[in-house]
């Protein structure tokens, strides 16, 4: 699988996610984040899913989360 990291991509979004400390919610934007139609998770590909868990795992193994002080 060719993971797409581009902005709003399912792993860019699991990232966010992660970072942003907002828990697992697949989703995308396929126009770029915040832009035109958000894809909820029973819209997903299983291929898309994975590439926002990897995202999300990723950045949780990183522990590179947003700091709110």
């Amino acid at each position: 699988m060719s993971i797409q990291r581009n902005h709003g991509s399912p792993y860019d979004r699991g990232s966010a996610d992660s970072y942003y400390q907002r828990g697992f919610g697949p989703h995308w934007y396929p126009e770029g984040t915040g832009n035109g139609e958000r894809i909820q998770e029973e819209d997903m590909s299983p291929d898309q899913i994975a590439e926002y868990t990897i995202g999300f795992e990723e950045n949780e193994q990183a522990k590179n989360f947003k700091d709110w002080d």
